[in-house]
């Protein structure tokens, strides 16, 4: 599945195309995705102005000028890419080959906008991704939200929060990490990538990162700062693009270049004169790569 710095790279490069455009028509080539698509969905939304594009968690949300929000979740292989005219409009460098077939086109958003039409193209093969349409005023009683914890960016993931979360539990620190209750969009890959950075050890119990008072403890600001770092340079990087994700303009991320954990069973830990190797162990069914050496 695609984690939240991917959606939040095809957020950035969808926003200029579709945000302020006239949602003209929605064409519908199948009645359903992973799930039945909204109920006379596209009578809904034709003729709304799209307000702005916003995310939350790994959920793209297109918020429309009645007050309206589509959720968009991507799934294993969904991709959007932008066709104006009649060419399609796909530059960049393919590492994985991307769709091409139409029969896996399943929602087409034609838009006008001043400077001429464009279609937004939700392409989706495995069709393990889904659209849902809810008023935005109650968007955080929607089933998927409802319970969701902070993002990690911004200051409200901190040391003292995850201290009240993590406080007399005895929870593996990786799958605390996997929790979406707990933090909001994080992903195998960045908790893997922000464990190395912080040294911690991805079986440490939780509850020995806070202080019998509560406090968190220092190891717990390093891990808070490292999921907030890791999660920002992969947004900047463009998202890590394993197998089927690629970015709106028809390019890969290449945070996978920047790997220090993840992915890298068998080779030498990059961590500054540790000499250790990095392991792959499995938990709750979730690969794991960390090193055993200076991760504590």
């Amino acid at each position: 599945m695609p984690e939240l710095p991917e959606v939040e790279t095809v957020r950035r490069g969808l926003a200029p195309t579709m945000e302020g455009a006239r949602l003209e028509r929605l064409e519908l080539r199948r009645p359903d995705l992973r799930f039945p698509l909204p109920r006379d969905f596209a009578a809904r939304v034709e003729g709304r102005r799209i307000a702005s594009l916003s995310r939350r968690a790994k959920y793209l949300l297109i918020d429309l000028d009645d007050g309206a929000t589509v959720i968009a979740h991507l799934g294993m292989s969904g991709s959007f890419r932008i066709e104006e005219g009649a060419a399609a409009n796909m530059p960049g460098v393919f590492h994985h080959e991307r769709s091409k077939d139409e029969k896996h086109d399943h929602v087409l958003f034609h838009l006008e906008r001043a400077e001429g039409p464009v279609r937004v193209i939700y392409n989706d093969p495995r069709r393990f991704g889904f659209m849902d349409l809810v008023s935005r005023a109650e968007l955080d009683d929607y089933p998927a939200f409802r319970d969701l914890g902070p993002e990690p960016v911004g200051n409200r993931l901190s040391a003292e929060y995850l201290a009240t979360r993590f406080a007399d539990r005895s929870q593996p620190l990786k799958s605390a990490l996997l929790d979406q209750k707990v933090i909001a969009g994080l992903g195998n890959i960045y908790v893997c990538e922000a464990l190395w950075r912080s040294h911690l050890s991805p079986t440490r119990k939780v509850s020995t990162l806070v202080t019998k008072t509560g406090k968190p403890k220092p190891e717990l600001t390093l891990l808070a700062d490292s999921v907030r770092e890791v999660i920002a340079d992969a947004i900047k990087a463009g998202g890590s693009s394993l197998r089927d994700h690629i970015q709106t303009d028809g390019t890969l991320g290449y945070f996978q270049h920047f790997f220090r954990a993840y992915d890298r069973e068998g080779r030498e830990c990059l961590t500054d004169g540790c000499g250790g190797t990095v392991e792959r162990i499995v938990q709750s069914g979730r690969s794991t790569f960390y090193c055993r050496r200076c991760q504590k």
